[in-house]
């Protein structure tokens, strides 16, 4: 069933089914929960007994003894309920948190674009803690309370039915009026759900791109368009809080004509000779306990109600399906070489025109593929599918002549460097970002490869060196210092394969010609592609892809498709750079005017 169509039932029964992992432990809660529920019982039947002793003049020291001992015993399994009810609801919210990060963050990368990172923390955080005070209620209060109710029935019945009848009406009011008020606040909770998740998203974005605010002189307008979110949650808000406190007074209306019913039913039968005062007491208190394990269940129902949409949105995530996964029986790869190829491989977004078509061409140990074309033109989605990010619609890759789709998804990606146009950074120690694809590196090892990649002494320079921490996505750095850890990230991963996604684009001509010497010894017999508009760093390329709408156009070395008419050609010309005739021959960079392609 789609989650969205899920009924507070199928919420509540989902939730629950998710205590598997301890399910002894949660049945035993619940049975704990059903013999408390009779000792709360079994109190007003006492009750009631003492007082007919009492009037007639007889012994009810057994009755108090009895008494004392339920209550006794009822206060302590009460306490024991609570403690390991808690303890289960926080294990459980913990290992179900994790769980859903995991999944979270193993999602496609469409999806987090989609959704928008603030929602999405917003459904984990949230959504966890709404599983939280739902397994904590049931567990400790809410399937005691049912069970009373359950067991309190055919109890009443058999002392008197028709007091019973008075008690039957009054759980039915409460029944009916939860039923109304929830479909009547169904779709404005939803509403609340929405702004609440949009003012997450809101939050983190603009707190995510802070700089920009303050220096666009955002502030005020920010705090504005945020106060106009609020109004708006507001709005939406405002309705369903009325529906629930009507809900309230109604609800105490109804406990209070109960009482006064049971009383004047109480005194006819008393009078008639068909209850005793202790029988009239005992359904005093019946209605009482009635009225609080009422109330009690009526609050559980409209926590849940009112958490439905969180819970739909955390079930929605964690039933989203990889856009990739592992084949059944995939295996591992084992020793890596890097020859890969692209047999045919076609991909298209959804039903629109974006995408690759018919790609094909082989990659070398040792050799550079450099990707080129305008933008959309198929480049990074022919990387996200050397990844596996995304699966071919038709075609295979194929890496040492196996393919790619055979083997296992983390295998592969350990066997890949990236360095990204924004470096992607965490907010930990510079040697921690550095180690993040090789987490059991030594020191000596982060120090070569920030050395390798330019980046050591500008590090030794920082208060705590390599324990610098460095912020969110590095935002304590320059750029070019961002990019420097990404590449050292990448030399110490020492993979076969390299990506470079303008790896280059943050630093200045100095720094570059220095990082494109400690990537020319890093492509050493690696297989390297490189998505880039540098010249310098696709002059020198075994191979030159030229996409355009997806399909590859031209494919050559730099001198032959820059003497060309090509679209290659029309890019460089366009970037203002010339080449000579006897730049292939010379084996140099040609000279240019402008280093970058448009």
């Amino acid at each position: 069933m789609p989650t969205e169509q899920l009924t507070l039932f199928d919420i509540y029964k989902r939730a629950l089914g998710l205590l598997s992992s301890e399910k002894y432990l949660a049945t035993s809660l619940a049975a704990a929960g059903v013999v408390i529920a009779a000792i709360q019982l079994a109190e007003p039947i006492l009750f009631g007994r003492i007082v007919d002793a009492l009037s007639k003049r007889e012994n009810a020291y057994g009755y108090i003894a009895l008494w004392a001992a339920l209550g006794l015993f009822g206060i302590l399994a009460g306490v024991v309920v609570a403690v390991y009810a808690d303890r289960l609801a926080h294990r459980q919210k913990l290992l179900h948190m994790a769980n859903v990060f995991e999944r979270a963050i193993a999602l496609p990368q469409t999806y987090h674009a989609d959704i928008g990172s603030g929602a999405v923390i917003r459904t984990i955080l949230s959504g966890t803690s709404s599983l939280f005070w739902l397994w904590l209620g049931a567990m400790r209060d809410q399937l005691t309370a049912l069970f009373g109710i359950i067991l309190m029935v055919p109890t009443a019945i058999s002392m008197d039915a028709r007091m019973a009848l008075i008690l039957l009406i009054l759980a039915a009011t409460y029944t009916l009026l939860n039923v109304i008020v929830m479909r009547k606040t169904s779709a404005g909770q939803g509403a609340v759900e929405s702004y609440e998740s949009a003012l997450s998203s809101r939050v983190v974005d603009v707190i995510g791109n802070v700089t920009v605010v303050q220096s666009y002189a955002r502030l005020n307008a920010e705090a504005q368009a945020l106060r106009a979110l609020m109004q708006d949650l507001l709005t939406a808000q405002y309705p369903v809080l009325t529906w629930w406190g009507v809900l309230a007074v109604l609800q105490r209306a109804a406990a209070t004509l109960t009482m006064v019913a049971i009383f004047i039913a109480g005194v006819v039968l008393s009078q008639s000779g068909d209850l005793t005062v202790g029988e009239i007491v005992s359904f005093v208190a019946f209605a009482t306990l009635l009225i609080g394990k009422l109330d009690q269940l009526s609050s559980f129902v409209v926590r849940i109600h009112q958490q439905a949409p969180t819970l739909r949105a955390l079930f929605a995530m964690m039933d989203q399906p990889e856009s990739v996964s592992d084949r059944v029986g995939a295996q591992p790869l084992s020793s890596v070489e890097g020859h890969l190829q692209f047999h045919g491989v076609s991909f298209r977004y959804g039903s629109g025109p974006q995408g690759i078509f018919d790609v094909s061409f082989s990659g070398k140990t040792g050799d550079t593929v450099a990707l080129v074309g305008p933008t959309g033109s198929g480049k990074s989605t022919t990387i996200a599918l050397l990844q596996r990010f995304r699966a071919p619609d038709s075609g295979r890759i194929t890496l040492d002549g196996v393919d790619i789709a055979d083997v296992t998804i983390q295998s592969l990606r350990q066997s890949i460097a990236v360095v990204f146009q924004d470096a992607g950074l965490f907010n930990r120690s510079i040697g921690d970002n550095i180690r993040i694809g090789k987490p059991d590196a030594s020191q000596a090892e982060v120090e070569r490869a920030a050395k390798l990649a330019e980046a050591h002494d500008f590090i030794a320079r920082k208060p705590e060196g390599y324990d610098t921490m460095i912020g969110e996505r590095g935002a304590s750095l320059s750029g070019g210092e961002r990019q420097r850890i990404a590449i050292a990230r990448a030399i110490l991963k020492d993979a076969p394969i390299l990506i470079l996604d303008e790896a280059t684009s943050a630093l200045d001509a100095e720094t570059e010609a220095k990082i494109k010497r400690a990537l020319d010894t890093l492509r050493h017999n690696r297989t390297t592609f490189v998505i880039a508009h540098r010249l310098s760093t696709v002059a020198d390329a075994d191979q030159i892809l030229v996409l355009d709408q997806g399909r590859i156009v031209e494919r050559g070395r730099f001198g032959d498709l820059a003497e060309g008419d090509g679209l290659f050609a029309r890019l460089v010309a366009e970037g203002g750079f010339t080449v000579p005739k006897t730049t292939e021959q010379a084996g140099a960079v040609p000279q240019t005017a402008s280093s970058v392609l448009p």
